[in-house]
């Protein structure tokens, strides 16, 4: 069996979870790369790896999950760090009830909620088997406070919360399950969007840390808690002081 550690980090052709992947990949983990449609820019990013490889699947589809998580196991040997990154959102000011209708909730849960545990589960067996196992699921400030870039999408965070509280609770000792909960981080997707820039003033102007988040702030987060070996359950908010504003 390969004697290395093995991370499948979902979403990962771009943004954050490009960078989770970089970073665990630097720390002598193999990583496997997944994107639901973003095929060429995951695999340039798995060939730039040391022996990463990427695996395209949609994890809001039970099979393709199921299917992602075999091949990992399959190429590696293993399973032993699962970062759940995937996720979508669809920007709705929270006044808008009717554009929030059940076709987008739907959407983002899809992905946000049962795609992550869909894929939790299906990667357990192999995690159970590690004897150093963790779960890092991708929350978002929105989990835990009234924002957001839509109502949906902050409860689907607020839901991934509770999920991380409840593996922890059911999967230890074997596997350890926490969360990284950012906030405003600057990606690819925010820069497009028309409501990043006045919430990035005010991120500069009034939190402790007057600086936007970058994905590299929140790889670290998911790197130190998949090496603190005696933390579970927790949500580590990686906001640069947002919450105490």
């Amino acid at each position: 069996m390969n004697e290395r550690r093995v991370a499948l980090i979902t979403g990962s052709s771009s943004g954050i979870g490009a960078e989770v992947a970089r970073k665990l990949s630097a720390s002598g983990l193999h990583v496997v790369i997944n994107s639901a449609r973003s095929t060429e820019a995951g695999q340039e990013l798995a060939a730039s790896l040391p022996e990463a490889v990427y695996v395209r699947g949609d994890i809001s589809k039970k099979d393709e999950a199921e299917n992602l998580v075999a091949t990992a196991v399959e190429h590696f040997g293993r399973l032993d760090v699962l970062v759940n990154n995937a996720g979508v959102s669809r920007p709705i000011p929270h006044a808008d009830l009717a554009s929030a209708d059940l076709a987008v909730w739907q959407e983002i849960f899809g992905v946000n909620v049962f795609g992550t545990w869909q894929t939790t589960v299906a990667a357990i067996p192999a995690l159970q088997e590690s004897g150093n196992a963790a779960v890092v699921n991708i929350s978002s400030i929105a989990g835990s406070r009234p924002a957001g870039s839509s109502i949906p999408y902050a409860v689907s965070k607020a839901a991934i919360e509770h999920m991380t509280r409840l593996l922890a609770n059911t999967v230890g000792p074997e596997v350890r399950v926490n969360a990284v909960a950012p906030g405003l981080i600057e990606t690819p997707w925010t820069q497009d969007k028309d409501f990043f820039k006045p919430i990035a003033e005010q991120v500069r102007q009034r939190t402790p840390l007057r600086r936007v988040g970058l994905p590299s702030d929140v790889a670290e987060a998911v790197h130190a808690l998949i090496f603190s070996t005696y933390t579970t359950g927790q949500v580590l908010l990686a906001d640069g002081g947002a919450h105490l504003i």
